[in-house]
């Protein structure tokens, strides 16, 4: 009895696991068709007017971390070249103490970009939220996405989802640990799939608030 028991877990678990392969590979299939024709590189890339950059975490002084740096730099670039003339800031400050779009206007006002360039949205608590809020609150209709490469596809895919025409750029300014791009990546597919059932499923709603066009 505790053989054939063991036996049924067993199949179940390898049930369970095929069906969780198959539902990540097409969450993950459906959200590359936006990666070839979407991403260029800050030279190419056609001008828009904003650029959106997703926050990526502070350290505990409240600078950006190498990898918001590696973004806020990025779009920095965007700006320098006169590819776009808003950057939209967005990240958590949920906390009092913090504050990642401060952070990532600070360290942008330090690269040279002028603050009337600059906007800043403090609920931006995750990708999701971030590319809602840029069609509802910030009434962006067209954006250049700023973020490393694997997390373009998926802003990507929420961004377009939600109304935003977007092409995106690769934050490619730092060079980041083996161990480091595999941790990373291996979260987006589980990521990826939670976005495609926030949009499809669930569709959640983010912080809102009074509608502040970006003039």
């Amino acid at each position: 009895m505790l053989k054939k028991t063991f036996k049924f877990i067993l199949r179940l678990a390898r049930i369970l696991g095929l069906a969780a392969l198959v539902i990540l590979s097409l969450c993950k299939l459906i959200i590359l068709n936006y990666e070839s024709a979407h991403i260029f590189t800050v030279d190419n890339i056609p001008t828009d007017r904003v650029a959106i950059v997703f926050g990526a975490g502070l350290r505990y002084d409240g600078t950006p971390t190498a990898i918001l740096r590696d973004r806020v730099e990025t779009a920095v670039q965007l700006y320098q070249q006169g590819k776009v003339s808003k950057l939209l800031m967005s990240g958590d400050n949920s906390f009092v103490d913090y504050n990642e779009p401060e952070g990532m206007r600070q360290y942008a006002l330090s690269l040279g970009v002028p603050d009337e360039a600059i906007v800043l949205d403090y609920a931006g608590r995750r990708t999701y939220d971030t590319c809602y809020r840029a069609s509802a609150i910030f009434q962006v209709q067209s954006a250049i996405l700023v973020t490393q490469s694997f997390h373009l596809p998926r802003a990507l895919f929420l961004c377009n989802s939600f109304g935003v025409e977007s092409d995106g750029v690769a934050a490619n300014n730092i060079y980041f640990r083996k161990t480091s791009r595999f941790i990373w990546n291996t979260r987006e597919l589980f990521a990826t799939t939670q976005a495609v059932w926030d949009v499809y499923l669930s569709k959640p709603l983010p912080v809102l608030g009074e509608p502040e066009p970006i003039k």
